[in-house]
């Protein structure tokens, strides 16, 4: 996408309109012509916006070098009908695309310059934060279509999968990773701020992963982790069998991590971590607790062909933050455990 591009002949100029921006608040309503802003003709900008709506994308427009809506009732207006896109974008507004309408979660990878909190330790931005999510998972990092943001950062488009209605989340997967999806908007391909564009890696829009989605979706409020101890004579479960296969199942992780081999321990030591906060995440254990358990399996780790108490604490800390995404319940296995 270029960006100059001639004047279309008989399309009025921006010399042509008041150059005055309307003040905040005061932007069109549904349908209407948004107010000039700038002298400066930018049909390229109209040219990404109907780039935008002839990939099904709904869109409306922005302030020009903001993030700020230019109309009211932003999610309702926004359209990919290409009349109104191009009556909109006679004038320098940015790109705004309503993700929930145009049936997208897009992944925002920030970039913070801040040292990152604890559990993230040694990462630097989004990506990496991500990065570290898709190895804790077993899974290889999405390949899809993007936009490299001015500030170094990535938006990555993804499907929302069948049926789902994917929220706005801030931080839910990581440090300096948010999402937009029902409700939000991303800056398209082609806007602009002070600091620099929007551009686009082209590339297929893929379906968001199964194990992104499990993250991002919402459990009931009924499903939210409760504090327990690992203890038997202190634990509030579905009777002695569930606490013994709570048991079973922590020792058997314990034995696993234990056993691990030289170039297996990396692997062995997140798999175990994600099971076991699977048990966190559904309440059957607290994280202290969980830990605790992998982390004096993993101490025979320690100094063997490098490997350190951080890459332990790290291998931990991703393992435990997939698994208590997908929390598991002790009264919700097909063959229920109960008293007799």
């Amino acid at each position: 996408m270029h960006n100059h591009i001639r004047q279309e002949p008989g399309r009025p100029t921006a010399a042509h309109r008041d150059a005055r921006a309307a003040p905040l608040g005061t932007g069109p309503r549904h349908g209407a012509r948004a107010p000039a802003v700038s002298a400066e003709p930018l049909g390229w900008l109209a040219r990404a916006a109907l780039h935008a709506a002839g990939l099904g994308w709904p869109v409306f427009p922005v302030r020009p070098r903001a993030k700020v809506p230019a109309i009211t009732g932003w999610e309702d207006a926004a359209t990919t009908d290409p009349d109104q896109i191009t009556e909109w974008w006679l004038r320098a507004w940015n790109i705004g695309l309503a993700t929930g309408k145009a049936g997208l979660l897009v992944v925002d990878l920030d970039r913070d310059g801040r040292d990152p909190p604890r559990e993230w330790a040694g990462v630097h931005d989004g990506a990496e934060v991500l990065a570290r999510l898709a190895a804790a998972a077993g899974e290889p990092l999405p390949v899809t279509y993007t936009v490299v943001t001015p500030s170094g950062g990535r938006h990555l488009y993804f499907h929302q999968p069948n049926g789902a209605t994917l929220r706005n989340t801030q931080g839910a997967l990581g440090w300096c990773i948010d999402t937009r999806g029902h409700g939000g908007y991303v800056l398209a391909a082609g806007s602009r701020l002070t600091s620099g564009s929007y551009r686009e890696l082209r590339r297929p829009v893929a379906q968001l992963p199964g194990w992104l989605a499990a993250a991002l979706t919402p459990r009931p409020e009924s499903d939210s982790p409760a504090t327990t101890s690992l203890y038997v004579d202190e634990l509030a479960l579905s009777g002695w069998r569930a606490q013994a296969y709570l048991r079973a199942v922590v020792e058997g992780e314990r034995r696993n991590v234990t056993a691990a081999l030289v170039g297996q321990r990396h692997r062995t030591l997140l798999r175990a971590a994600r099971r076991l906060g699977q048990w966190v995440g559904g309440g059957a254990l607290t994280a202290p607790e969980a830990r605790a358990v992998l982390t004096d399996a993993a101490n025979h780790f320690l100094g063997v062909e490098g490997y350190t108490a951080r890459q332990v604490d790290r291998d931990i800390t991703d393992g435990l933050a997939y698994g208590t995404h997908r929390p598991r319940h002790l009264d919700r296995f097909p063959h229920r455990v109960t008293d007799e």
